[in-house]
């Protein structure tokens, strides 16, 4: 079965991995809804092109993911403009590096909201409308960190493991009504909130920022190597597809070996 005419809704997708989906998504003629935030003018810009390179429609919402009642009018946008969204890409994701004795309690509340809680809301408001259809795709993007704990990232390590859970619970609550509910677990992936740990961890831990790369980043990953968004949005593609209408309820890992071992 083909996407095309499918809806998505991809959070946190003006950057990175979540813009990477988006695009391979339209590559499949399907329309999209784009979150997050970042320069006005730069995500115009990219609704632009992808409307122009794949022939579909985009449009934006700035919906702030801690709060629900903004979720709730994102899924609105989908439900309104396309009758969905068929798929719904949880991405947004925040981070915060520090030891939990000095870890601010606002950051913790951040990143619960954000990486956790938003996909909560946007599930809750998107799966009565993929049942009644019967069909639907829910990805989460987790981490390598959904299975494994690295220290200083209470907060982050935390909300990945219930993302896990959550993805599991949803899976098997819409396993009769053509839905599937999948997370994937990348390892580190070269994006802005990667780059961004980068002099938290240097702070965390004295060390140089190569040091930080080659001996923090990468040093979990046998392959040495980060993960593209390419990659990760080929999986999510994948993922909608009807070669996967049995995965379900998985977590699968993307982490150059990390969590092999």
């Amino acid at each position: 079965m083909s996407l095309e005419g499918k809806s998505a809704v991809i959070t946190g997708s003006t950057s990175g991995i979540g813009l990477a989906i988006a695009r391979a998504l339209a590559a499949q003629e399907v329309n999209v809804v784009l979150n997050g935030f970042g320069d006005a003018d730069a995500i115009e810009t990219e609704r632009k092109r992808i409307e122009r390179e794949f022939g579909v429609r985009a449009l934006y919402s700035p919906a702030d993911m801690t709060r629900p009642v903004k979720i709730q009018g994102l899924i609105n946008l989908a439900q309104k403009a396309f009758g969905g969204p068929d798929i719904v890409i949880n991405n947004a994701g925040i981070q915060f590096v520090s030891p939990i004795e000095e870890f601010p309690v606002e950051k913790w509340d951040d990143i619960i909201a954000i990486n956790l809680s938003s996909a909560f809301h946007t599930i809750r408001a998107a799966l009565p409308g993929m049942k009644e259809r019967g069909w639907g795709r829910i990805i989460q993007t987790a981490s390598a960190h959904s299975l494994v704990a690295s220290p200083f990232k209470a907060a982050y390590v935390a909300a990945k493991h219930g993302i896990a859970g959550l993805t599991k619970t949803v899976a098997l609550e819409a396993a009769t009504h053509g839905v599937t509910c999948n997370c994937i677990s990348p390892g580190y992936v070269w994006t802005p909130l990667v780059e961004k740990q980068i002099p938290e961890t240097m702070a965390a831990r004295n060390m140089t920022e190569d040091q930080v790369i080659n001996d923090v980043l990468l040093a979990a990953q046998p392959t040495k190597q980060f993960v593209t968004v390419d990659q990760v949005a080929s999986l999510a593609v994948f993922l909608c597809t009807d070669a996967a209408s049995s995965i379900t309820g998985a977590n699968i890992s993307m982490d150059g070996g990390w969590t092999a071992a």
